[in-house]
């Protein structure tokens, strides 16, 4: 197994960075190691692969212009994206009857099989992320991000 080093986004511990770098120090660490058990597997899951994954998961038999709407992504990295899962086994497509120029895409039994195993291990880190704390203290935290998120969302 591959390791890697990140000495980059080290946590600097320091209060005074803000809660925004605090947040942004958290994803990193979550990240980093939520793709490390797919990343040296026989698929090198990325960010973005998975989240086409989760897409398609949800929606299966969209196509990728409903995925380019939904995530506001340029469509040519979009088509990179699903041409590389396609080729890896992952996703399948077929033409849709309807309008035979558009591909509805679904997983392949591998592609759940990789999406369950990052619903696996994100759990896995989303319970180590809270441990020690006890029930009030994760619902105080959980409804402080969400007031972050929606001060955010006014701008």
């Amino acid at each position: 197994m591959r390791t890697s080093v990140d000495n980059v986004n080290q946590p600097a511990n320091k209060p005074d960075d803000g809660v925004l770098e605090i947040v942004h120090q958290v994803m990193h660490q979550y990240r980093a190691q939520q793709f490390r058990v797919l990343r040296d597997g026989p698929h090198d899951i990325t960010h973005m692969d998975s989240k086409v994954l989760g897409f398609f998961g949800h929606n299966p038999g969209a196509t990728q212009s409903d995925l380019a709407q939904h995530s506001g992504r340029d469509k040519a990295q979009l088509a990179r994206l699903i041409k590389g899962l396609r080729d890896r086994g992952l996703l399948d497509g077929e033409a849709d009857p309807s309008d035979r120029r558009n591909t509805r895409l679904s997983l392949t039994d591998a592609g759940q099989a990789v999406r369950r195993a990052l619903q696996q291990q994100g759990k896995r880190l989303n319970d180590a992320a809270v441990a020690g704390m006890d029930a009030a203290e994760r619902e105080q935290l959980t409804q402080l991000l969400l007031r972050v998120s929606q001060n955010l969302a006014k701008d």
